[in-house]
């Protein structure tokens, strides 16, 4: 015969306990819970993605999704023009405002006291003054002006008084 032993096996699997009707009920209950609240609240695609938002402003959007040429609805005549942009930016100028600006500048007035006294200027400088000078003369010919005007202006008086003292009779 066999003798029972005192100690329980702590080895050897025990049987399991089967659970209620009642806890199996519970636990299904919990689970079609859970599963119930499981996705996105409702609403999330009409009033935006938090997280999502955040996400999205460090990417950079695509520029070849989407034109932005109108398109008409209805049958119209006319054809739709987009508003051309200006090719320079520079604001045009009349060739007085223009003629100005150049013989007021700075640069160009520093580059021409460095040449008059002898200096060498780079050829990035003297190719710029030359640029400068050139706009000035072609401004000075639109608006029929020039530098020796001034010049034969003053000689011709001369002359002319000269003339007039010589008829005159004076000295």
């Amino acid at each position: 015969m066999k003798k029972p032993t005192s100690a329980p096996r702590s080895k050897a699997p025990g049987k399991a306990r089967r659970k209620t009707r009642e806890e199996l009920n519970q636990e299904g209950r919990d689970r079609k819970r859970q599963k119930k609240h499981r996705g996105h609240q409702p609403g999330s695609r009409a009033n935006g993605d938090v997280a999502g938002a955040g996400s999205k402003q460090g990417q950079k959007k695509d520029p070849r999704i989407g034109s932005k040429t109108p398109i008409p609805l209805g049958v119209t005549d006319s054809p739709v023009t987009r508003p051309q942009k200006p090719k320079s930016e520079k604001p045009m100028l009349s060739p007085q405002a223009e003629l100005e600006l150049l013989e007021n500048d700075e640069r160009l007035d520093a580059l021409l006291e460095r040449l008059e006294e002898g200096e060498a200027l780079s050829a990035e400088d003297q190719s710029w003054v030359d640029a400068k000078l050139d706009r000035i003369d072609e401004l000075m010919q639109q608006l029929g002006l020039s530098y020796d005007d001034d010049e034969d202006d003053e000689e011709e008086n001369a002359r002319q008084d000269d003339l007039m003292r010589l008829l005159k009779g004076g000295n």
